[in-house]
């Protein structure tokens, strides 16, 4: 599954014929992606309609139709994209790169750049509906500025597949997956076990055991089945007709319709120069993700060009935008994953067919109506776990031990999230009682050191990435490159691209400020000068430097 596939011997030219646009494991691979994708969808919705006050007019007639239009055009770029790997190599076994809304941006943009804006709005003396319309402009001209630098960035990152190491690009996915997909998604299955372990169980059988159900049935359509049917033959789910005639008042056509207007109005109120800070850092994050999931796929034997790839990436996320939709798209995590459900190329174009129906519709709160979430989390489960695995299986044996470095900073920003969880559930991040410097000070005095732990979950991927690369190259005694590795780190931690970080009200939050992670900068400095002195100890010479 993670070995690199073989190239095709001489013989004549692959034809369209060894192209096959669907096989049952595109069954799987689409509850897979689309159980993925609709769960951003409903996060958007409550985040939206609750926490932005937008209203549901605005939700199913704008917001989704926007999403809609990015997920077609992303998801029918990376099947096209496929079929052409597939005809050029003459392979039947080539996954199209999964694609959706990107996680980390919808809370980003949500609560650093809507709810600051919607307060200042109603501060203003606008309405609520004004002040949320207000608030949507700045979100989407944030989306506009994170697919600008995705965009743009496709010709400025290949070099990063070149030149960082295969263990250092897997093992900062790796570290994404074994938290914030697998972790979260290992304790909703252990709170709910009656509903959870059985499709759990149908997941691991199928996909590590090559089990086979009757009848050919995918065993990811099968654990779905399974898991709804539980879900509402126990007291997880019951027929509740209030919720039911909600979901269903949400139905209707609603077309996808350009906002430029909106757009230059936004530009014109200066949000998208205000939230800078916040858009530059989060469009590094996508763009950088993206790169590292390309190296996934090529790992798994789909070796994908950068510059397309990339760039349809950010095309998805400015049409959403000039659509309606506020949220980047991005390459998804987990293509070995779905490649290992049997996924091909069906699956992508099943998504996109959904998805537009979901959005130009308004039925996703119908569908959430009726399928739990934790009648299918147990194949994103699978796909945290194959992601994890991959990272030590698809990189040379001596290479492990960089590997475990590099999932160390995931660890920590999924610890930084679960800890401001539970100062937020515990009563702190409130105008009455915000987050500042005396949090980490008794976090510290009682054993706890959050100020290490915020620090490492700005940037967090970068982070991984430089230290897993600089432990390959010690590992290799090439430590020439291992001391350029610690200087990209300095440079990136004086300008606030790592480490850097803030308090506000509820939150930590990256710092775009140069000096202010200073001592994390002077630590950089300090490993180069020993990466580079270490050449020269007796007996210690770098037999593989330049």
């Amino acid at each position: 599954m993670t070995a690199t596939a073989p190239s095709p011997g001489p013989g004549p030219r692959p034809t369209v014929s060894a192209v096959r646009w669907f096989v049952w494991g595109d069954i799987d691979g689409f509850f897979g992606l689309a159980l993925d994708n609709l769960v951003q969808v409903l996060v958007v919705i409550g985040l939206l309609t609750q926490v932005v006050g937008v209203t549901a007019d605005t939700m199913f007639g704008r917001v989704l139709p926007g999403i809609s239009v990015s997920l077609l055009v992303g998801n029918l770029f990376y099947a096209w994209q496929a079929s052409r790997l597939a005809r050029r190599t003459g392979r039947r076994d080539v996954c199209a790169l999964p694609y959706g809304i990107n996680t980390p941006s919808v809370f980003a943009f949500v609560l650093l750049v809507m709810l600051p804006v919607k307060h200042a709005a109603l501060g203003a003396g606008q309405s609520a509906s004004e002040a949320a319309d207000t608030a949507l402009r700045a979100g989407i001209l944030a989306g506009i500025g994170s697919g600008i630098i995705e965009a743009a960035g496709a010709w400025a990152v290949g070099w990063l597949r070149r030149f960082a190491p295969r263990a250092a690009m897997l093992s900062t996915l790796a570290g994404v997956a074994v938290t914030f997909i697998a972790a979260d998604f290992l304790f909703r299955t252990f709170a709910v076990p009656m509903v959870a372990f059985l499709p759990l169980g149908i997941i691991l059988v199928t996909y590590f055991g090559g089990v086979r159900f009757p009848l050919g049935l995918p065993g990811g359509f099968v654990a779905v089945a399974v898991g709804t049917a539980l879900a509402w033959a126990t007291p997880l789910r019951d027929w509740n007709p209030v919720a039911f005639a909600s979901a269903v008042d949400t139905l209707g056509f609603h077309p996808a319709t350009p906002i430029l207007g909106d757009l230059y109005r936004g530009l014109v109120e200066g949000h998208l120069t205000s939230y800078f800070a916040i858009v530059l850092p989060m469009g590094l994050f996508n763009l950088i993700g993206s790169v590292q999931n390309l190296e996934s796929a090529a790992a798994a034997g789909d070796d994908y060009p950068t510059v397309p790839s990339l760039l349809a990436n950010g095309v998805g996320t400015l049409l959403g935008a000039a659509f309606g939709s506020p949220f980047p798209t991005t390459i998804y995590i987990g293509h070995p994953g779905w490649k290992a459900l049997g996924a091909r190329i069906g699956y992508s174009v099943l998504n996109a067919a959904f998805f537009t129906i979901l959005g130009l519709s308004g039925a996703a709160a119908l569908v959430a109506y009726f399928v739990p979430i934790e009648s299918g989390m147990a194949i994103v489960l699978w796909i945290g776990i194959v992601m994890v695995a991959q990272a030590f299986q698809a990189t040379p044996r001596a290479h492990a031990p960089a590997a475990a470095v590099g999932l160390l900073p995931g660890i920590a920003a999924w610890g930084a999230f679960m800890l401001k969880q539970g100062l937020r559930g515990g009563g702190l991040g409130s105008p009455d009682t915000p987050f500042d410097a005396t949090i980490a000070e008794r976090l510290t005095n009682s054993g706890v050191f959050a100020g290490g732990v915020f620090a490492l979950e700005q940037g967090a991927l970068l982070t991984s990435l430089l230290w897993a690369a600089m432990v390959v190259e010690i590992i290799e005694r090439r430590f020439s490159y291992a001391a350029t590795w610690a200087l990209v780190g300095a440079m990136l931690s004086f300008f606030g691209l790592i480490h850097s970080y803030a308090y506000t009200v509820g939150d930590t939050v990256q710092a775009l400020v140069p000096g202010r992670a200073t001592a994390w900068s002077v630590g950089y400095l300090l490993t180069a000068a020993l990466l580079v002195a270490v050449r020269w100890l007796p007996n210690q010479a770098a037999t593989h430097d330049p």
